[in-house]
């Protein structure tokens, strides 16, 4: 139906991406701002999960991510059952990212917003400038490590660690944050570089605005086919969490329904909209309801006239949408012509100001991180291993 695989190319796009990422900064005059020397510039660090850019690397994908006990957790046994659950579901893995084109789109995205977004911040805060992309990703290539070490190559002195996952998870955010804790031990030990951390921007303007305008475009194409609009139902899908997980008392839920009820106040709450959740792995509990059930139940009620998903927790393709939602989730249905995608932010132009306006802003603040962080680590630090007592003694004071 709606089976795009427009990232056929993506890999030697991403190529060319990088390739300007190494000439894009230029070089403002020293300046001292919250008393750190500028003159050496700022990296903007994108962390993300990260996804294998190529069909190859999927087993060393899939074998950090449930090794990730932040993230899955499995207590002893996290170590044997990741690797166990690797190997058995990289054949079926290794499939689904051929068919949306030979690997995941997610690096070229990253490399493209975070170059986009530190032009604009060279322009907008040249006093914080010139400012250099970096992205580390959690489980695939540029591993946090790695990147590290290019920083410390770059003579990088100045960095924001900004998360892109927009709503805040101690197993998502969280574990890239004590990644990059643990990294930092080993590869910066004298900390050379001074971090700071935009850990959760549910709320953002430029993601809000973007996300309207994808849904509005796509309640336009009902509307072309001759659908009534007020029977349209929004289904906002987010990626689920371990039930154990959210009651620890983890930010997630409620951060995303932030974003939700913020999208539908742009919209004035002109369509019938509910919060769902996707991609539960294992027979354990996990947050619902399940967006294919609810998709099931709803393209069967001859009250509704369409259904218009939209992936409110994800700042651009991935297998998640690409595959989930685009192929599984649509070949299983009885009417899929019921059924659209808002597309995700992608190369949004909104979105990407909206990133680099919170840069800035943070950036002027002189805070370390949100006045939320060192609660959500009290909550969930007991069950991670080698991290810190307190956000500060990475981020500062």
């Amino acid at each position: 139906m709606f089976k795009s695989l427009r990232f056929i190319r993506f890999n030697s796009t991403s190529t060319l991406v990088s390739k300007s990422i190494k000439s894009s900064v230029t070089t403002p005059a020293s300046n001292n701002v919250n008393g750190i020397e500028k003159s050496k510039g700022t990296g903007v660090v994108f962390m993300n999960m990260g996804g294998p850019s190529t069909v190859s690397e999927t087993y060393d994908f899939l074998l950090r991510l449930f090794s990730d006990g932040d993230l899955i957790p499995f207590g002893p046994f996290q170590s044997i059952l990741g690797k166990f659950i690797a190997r058995r579901r990289t054949p079926e893995i290794e499939k689904h990212y051929e068919e949306i084109g030979g690997g995941s789109p997610i690096r070229y995205w990253s490399e493209y917003q975070c170059d986009k977004v530190c032009k604009i911040l060279d322009q907008t805060s040249p006093e914080t400038g010139p400012h250099k992309p970096y992205v580390a990703f959690r489980y695939a290539n540029p591993l946090t490590d790695e990147t590290l070490k290019k920083m410390k190559n770059d003579g990088i002195t100045r960095a924001v660690a900004f998360s892109q996952y927009p709503q805040f998870s101690y197993s998502t955010t969280g574990s890239s944050m004590n990644e990059l804790y643990r990294e930092t031990q080993k590869i910066d030990p004298e900390n050379s570089i001074t971090w700071s951390f935009i850990d959760r921007w549910p709320k953002n303007k430029g993601f809000i605005d973007a996300f309207t305008d994808h849904i509005e475009s796509k309640i336009q194409e009902f509307k072309n086919e001759g659908k009534n609009t007020d029977n349209v139902v929004i289904l906002f899908s987010a990626h689920s969490l371990p039930m154990q997980i959210v009651n620890r008392g983890d930010s997630y839920p409620a951060e995303v329904a932030a974003t939700v009820y913020a999208i539908m106040e742009n919209l004035k709450f002109k369509y019938p909209y509910r919060l769902v959740w996707q991609s539960k792995v294992g027979p354990s509990p996990w947050l619902g309801a399940q967006t294919a059930k609810i998709v099931g139940k709803l393209e069967k009620d001859d009250s509704v006239e369409g259904i218009l998903l939209v992936p409110v927790a994800f700042t651009s393709d991935h297998i998640e949408t690409l595959h989930e939602l685009d192929i599984e989730l649509v070949e299983d249905l009885v009417y899929p012509e019921k059924v659209k995608r808002a597309e995700s932010m992608n190369g949004n132009e909104k979105f990407i100001q909206g990133l680099a306006d919170l840069v800035k802003d943070h950036l002027e603040s002189g805070k370390c991180h949100s006045n939320q962080l060192a609660l959500d680590h009290v909550l969930s630090r007991q069950y991670s291993k080698d991290t810190f007592h307190h956000p500060d003694e990475i981020f500062g004071k």
